[in-house]
């Protein structure tokens, strides 16, 4: 549409402000999208409108007369909505969906690593080496770390703070201390850092979290999407990154991808430090008699 700030938010809000301009083949077309709307975001025109039992170019006429240039720019206002997660693609089930219906295309597994390799490669055409130096620069010369994702991520924020810990960096995973994040922030310091992980929205806790590592003085890092990107106050370095396109694949590869190298550049700055630790903890790995089901 020619103006971003006229464009409902919602594909019902769409027919209510264009209602009396609507054919009786827009109708038809319209009940097919209603009925099924995450797949309408993955359609093309002529597929909507043969499921509607309409000419081919009734979906271009509906578009058009809803605003939009064409059917692509349409099918684009509904992916938007879809990865956004707002309207009729607010839940995380319709988002799935929308990722099977990609797949009936190819094959489920072809799909997922399609999407995965796609999101990779355009993580090597967006972040350079002197993102992964700033970060790594700046976790070699802390005294602690402290690194927070929410939902999907919480999984990757403690692999991220156990790798560093067997590195030899006193790391703590906020992630999993939630019942007790006072407590594991009473003593932030400007010599700390707080590693944020946050994709498709900044959760609530982590603009806390950042206000307090901003009052603090505490060095802040983020690794985002677009939609996640709205950390304020800004941190001090911030690593965007793009999970998929809409109807793919979210992937966790992606963020995994940028905290391995990260790692690993860590390794090569810090004089031995990481290798050094990692060879004391696998001979006490081996030497401590714990119970390897406890390894």
């Amino acid at each position: 549409m020619d103006r971003q700030d006229e464009v409902p938010q919602a594909l019902g809000d769409l027919i209510s402000r264009n209602s009396t301009r609507l054919t009786e083949a827009d109708t038809r077309l319209l009940g097919v999208l209603m009925q099924d709307p995450v797949r309408a975001a993955m359609e093309n025109g002529t597929a909507v409108s043969s499921r509607a039992g309409v000419h081919p170019a009734s979906a271009v006429r509906l578009a058009r007369r809803l605003g939009f240039k064409g059917y692509p720019e349409f099918r684009s206002f509904l992916q938007s909505n879809l990865i956004d997660g707002v309207g009729d693609f607010e839940s995380p089930a319709a988002r799935m969906a929308a990722r099977l219906v990609r797949a009936e295309e190819g094959g489920l597994l072809s799909s997922v690593l399609d999407s995965e390799i796609a999101a990779l490669e355009q993580v090597r055409n967006t972040v350079s080496d002197g993102n992964i130096r700033a970060f790594s620069q700046s976790l070699r010369d802390c005294r602690r770390v402290f690194i927070l994702g929410r939902g999907h991520f919480a999984a990757l924020s403690s692999l991220i703070a156990l790798r560093l810990k067997r590195s030899g960096y006193d790391s703590v995973d906020l992630g999993s201390q939630m019942h007790q994040l006072p407590e594991a922030l009473a003593t932030l310091s400007p010599e700390d850092v707080v590693w944020f992980l946050a994709f498709r929205r900044a959760a609530p806790v982590v603009q806390e979290v950042r206000a307090i590592a901003a009052a603090r003085g505490a060095k802040t890092l983020a690794v985002t999407d677009l939609k996640g990107a709205r950390i304020d106050p800004a941190p001090d370095f911030q690593i965007l990154v793009s999970r998929g396109d809409p109807g793919e694949s979210q992937s966790l590869v992606v963020p995994m991808t940028i905290a391995n190298a990260v790692i690993l550049d860590l390794a090569a700055i810090d004089e031995g430090r990481s290798l050094r630790s990692l060879n004391e903890f696998r001979a006490f790995r081996a030497d401590s008699g714990l119970s390897k089901a406890l390894l």
